[in-house]
């Protein structure tokens, strides 16, 4: 049986709830999904340029945690660039 999911502090709360190619309609777009523990890691790592320790800590879980949040998320967004899909951002969850 697996270990119980620990809760994630999570702060950001984003503006829009998608991004999408220009020009083609929603309804015609497959998307993917970022849960907001993924985009909590992305907005650390990438915009406010934390090292995985301290970003790990801030959301109260582990590095590697941290580092496996990160990886989905930088492999659904680059899904989202090369093949052309929305990227559907979910609510703030803790």
């Amino acid at each position: 049986m697996p270990r119980p999911k620990r809760p994630r502090f999570i702060q950001f709360k984003p503006n829009v709830v998608y991004f999408k190619p220009r020009g083609v309609p929603l309804r015609q777009l497959e998307e993917v999904c970022l849960q907001p523990d993924e985009l909590e890691a992305l907005k650390l790592y990438d915009l406010d340029e934390w090292d995985q320790t301290a970003a790990a800590e801030k959301m109260k879980i582990s590095q590697p945690t941290f580092a496996r949040i990160l990886a989905s998320a930088h492999k659904k967004v680059a899904e989202a660039i090369i093949k052309g899909k929305a990227i559907q951002i979910r609510g703030k969850t803790g």
